[in-house]
């Protein structure tokens, strides 16, 4: 079949405003919208009226909902008509700290390019991919003047901070935001020229496990080898959580793991990927993990379980013979679908209370988790998503998934009931919470172009299907 094109006039309209398109994300990169500082409440707030002027200006009805913490913005746009399907785009204006500072090569909140990357605070993450989609919306309205499609635009400021008010706004105005498909981009293509569509997102259950032995730090001369070490406790009780090979040694732990499909398996392992490379990105001699599956199964198919923080005794410089009374661990699963944050907690916990040695005592508490998802591939707006970013980058996407967790993504599915497409345009190294976040100017460039067709596709093949 021919590579899917661009429609002309889209694509003029582009090439056109490209750079304006860029003027404007500089505008928008300039405001410090910190969701995590109080200090920058006012910045937030400018960055939310910042989206909705650019939505006013195409002509989308825009409001900005107040919410406890930071507002979230609501475009509307329905003239499509009531037989058209509605699509839902959702992105955040808040951005991580800056800090450190004096490790950006240039102001984390003034855009500079550089080598082809826009490097700013919130470029990649996720102003730039946000932005791009109103640039997009902006295109059809300005050549067309109309969309094919009914929209929705959903920007919210707390998703650096855990949406903490999303799941509510959801739920209370789910009537009016109902749609029949999500659009999010908010993650990374597989490698430069590579588009993707991200497949699956791994949940979480973190715990922390505080062990206590006696009333008070002691002298380990005078005690040790009579009252047990709440330490050498811990350590013990974290080992029993691996087998000697690496898979998870806790009992009922795999039990409603559902396996990847072979075909979604088999892609994975097509993919140019190289674990002599990984191994000298992140400057280990070798890899571990689970047997039988592949370093990229590993990370986007299987649940973990991994230390994060340990703490007890004496850490101070020199030396000083104590026997703790107390440790510590913050410890977290990464969960793959079936698996239940709350369940996993509880399965945990029960070991950790079996295989707790006698002479201390045991404490698991359930700090957060997130459930997993897994999306199913088909129907109208993955088609859509892949044509889409075959016509922008000249080739068929490739299907990946992501380690990490995206805790909004399955509040869409369950609160809205609509199928969720995750299309990202960033790329690995980007440092979207570190110095020097960048995002690629053609990636920005070409994801308006990607965006533009999805909404005319999504458009055609939404019509030809029950929505």
């Amino acid at each position: 079949m021919p590579t899917p094109a661009i429609p002309a006039d889209l694509s003029a309209w582009c090439i056109e405003n490209d750079q304006r398109a860029l003027d404007e994300l500089f505008a928008f990169l300039r405001i410090p919208s910190v969701s995590a500082r109080t200090e920058h409440a006012a910045d937030c707030a400018a960055a939310a009226q910042f989206v909705a002027d650019a939505l006013a200006r195409i002509g989308f009805a825009a409001t900005i909902e107040p919410t406890p913490g930071h507002p979230i913005v609501v475009g509307e746009w329905r003239q499509a008509g009531p037989q058209a399907p509605t699509l839902l785009i959702y992105g955040h204006y808040d951005v991580q700290p800056a800090e450190p500072l004096e490790l950006w090569t240039s102001p984390a909140f003034e855009p500079t390019i550089r080598d082809g990357k826009l490097y700013a605070r919130g470029s990649v993450d996720d102003k730039g991919q946000l932005y791009l989609h109103i640039k997009a919306l902006e295109a059809h309205l300005a050549v067309r003047g109309t969309l094919p499609v009914n929209v929705i635009v959903l920007a919210e400021g707390e998703e650096e901070v855990g949406s903490v008010n999303l799941e509510h706004f959801l739920e209370r105005e789910h009537a009016r935001l109902a749609c029949d498909a999500v659009v999010i981009s908010d993650s990374t293509m597989f490698a430069p020229g590579i588009p993707s569509i991200l497949s699956s997102l791994r949940g979480m259950a973190y715990l922390e496990i505080n062990v206590r032995g006696a009333n008070g730090d002691l002298h380990s001369g005078m005690y040790g080898g009579a009252v047990v070490n709440p330490a050498m406790a811990l350590a013990r009780i974290l080992a029993t959580m691996h087998d000697a090979e690496g898979r998870i040694a806790i009992p009922g732990f795999y039990d409603a793991v559902r396996p990847f499909p072979d075909h979604v398996r088999a892609q994975m392992r097509e993919l140019p990927f190289s674990d002599a490379t990984l191994r000298h990105e992140v400057g280990v001699t070798a890899l571990g993990g689970e047997p039988g599956y592949t370093t990229l199964e590993r990370l986007w198919t299987r649940p973990t379980c991994e230390v994060n923080g340990l703490l007890s005794g004496y850490t101070g410089e020199g030396a000083k013979t104590v026997l703790p009374a107390v440790s510590m661990a913050k410890v977290s699963f990464r969960l793959v679908p079936d698996q239940e944050p709350d369940a996993i907690a509880t399965l945990v916990q029960a070991h950790v209370e079996r295989v707790a040695p006698p002479g201390v005592t045991v404490h698991v508490t359930h700090l957060h988790g997130g459930k997993p998802w897994r999306a199913d591939l088909q129907g109208p707006i993955i088609d859509a998503g892949k044509v889409a970013l075959e016509a922008a980058f000249g080739r068929e996407p490739v299907i990946t998934g992501e380690g990490g967790s995206i805790p909004v993504v399955g509040d869409f599915e369950r609160i809205l009931g609509a199928p969720v497409l995750l299309m990202g345009f960033g790329l690995p190294g980007e440092n979207a919470h570190a110095p020097d976040e960048w995002i690629s100017v053609e990636n920005y460039t070409l994801g308006i172009r990607a965006a533009a067709v999805l909404y005319e596709e999504y458009g055609r093949r939404a019509l030809l299907s029950p929505h």
